[in-house]
């Protein structure tokens, strides 16, 4: 009877063990994979790197991408867009991460959601396709560069601002005072370059002359329709058709599997934006960003 009894526990225990082991692996894949990733599918995979709201931070994105293009079982990203663009610098080194991932061998297919503008649009221009709804807003190639003026409002309250400087354009962009038209025109200089870069990038990635583009740079936004008649996006058509894209691409057939990171939580995201409240309240950025 003993015996028998010694069989019957290491039965469960085996069995217990067995179901927990699933579910660890249920959950990894769910957390870390993504609901829709496939575990076991090696070389029917295909990522989907997502890229929502305000360009402000590049950290998780580009680390994400990174991931992607040492991982020899994809063999292709679908980039979704749906960003009025942000900051410059994240924006290029986004952008950066893509054009090296693609020269690494691997297919990028852009899909651009509601909006996919400025910043939203510079990183999708590296792509080996853009698929663009047909009212997805898109375009506004430009910079913008803003600044606050309280200098009124600090004479009213009789609040006065003392500085000490080591140049006379150290503290360019203060709040306290207007700019000079010397101040004005270095600033305008920083941002001209800083369009020259967004221009000579679509020039290069899109079947356009750099005169072509400039044509169309003037912060401009235009539907999905209108860029794939000006040949700024490849293709109408939706997230859907660009999974299906992707997949021809590298030669799969059927429906791929999508290789996915878990979603941030709404609060992981409140946070995240508080901190960049706070940062952006220091100075001025220097912006790829749909107005």
């Amino acid at each position: 009877m003993a015996r028998r009894s010694d069989w019957i526990i290491g039965g469960v225990l085996v069995a217990s063990g067995t179901v927990l082991f699933l579910m660890l692996v249920l959950v990894f894949s769910v957390l870390f994979l993504g609901e829709e990733s496939d575990l076991f599918g090696a070389g029917r995979r295909i990522a989907l790197v997502e890229v929502h709201g305000p360009i402000d931070d590049s950290r998780e994105v580009v680390e994400q991408i990174a991931r992607y293009r040492e991982d020899g079982s994809v063999p292709a990203i679908v980039l979704r867009v749906d960003s009025p663009g942000g900051v410059v610098a994240p924006t290029q080194e986004i952008f950066d991460e893509l054009r090296k991932t693609r020269e690494a061998g691997k297919v990028i297919v852009a899909s651009m959601g509601s909006v996919a503008a400025s910043g939203g649009y510079y990183i999708s221009c590296v792509a080996d396709s853009i698929v663009a709804n047909p009212g997805t807003l898109t375009g506004s190639i430009g910079v913008i560069f803003e600044l606050p003026n309280a200098e009124e409002l600090l004479r009213k309250i009789g609040v006065d601002w003392e500085v000490v400087k080591s140049g006379p354009h150290k503290d360019i962009g203060s709040l306290t005072r207007r700019m000079t038209y010397e101040e004005r025109r270095l600033m305008q200089s920083v941002v001209d370059d800083v369009y020259n870069q967004f221009v000579d990038v679509v020039s290069r990635y899109r079947p356009l002359s750099r005169d072509e583009v400039i044509e169309l740079a003037d912060g401009r936004v235009f539907t999905g329709n209108q860029a794939h008649s000006l040949r700024l996006v490849d293709r109408i058509g939706t997230y859907e058709d660009a999974i299906q894209v992707a997949a021809r691409m590298v030669g799969i057939t059927g429906r791929p599997r999508i290789l996915r990171e878990r979603q941030k939580t709404f609060l992981e995201r409140l946070v995240e934006g508080m901190d960049t409240s706070a940062r952006a309240r220091s100075w001025g950025f220097l912006e790829y960003r749909l107005r």
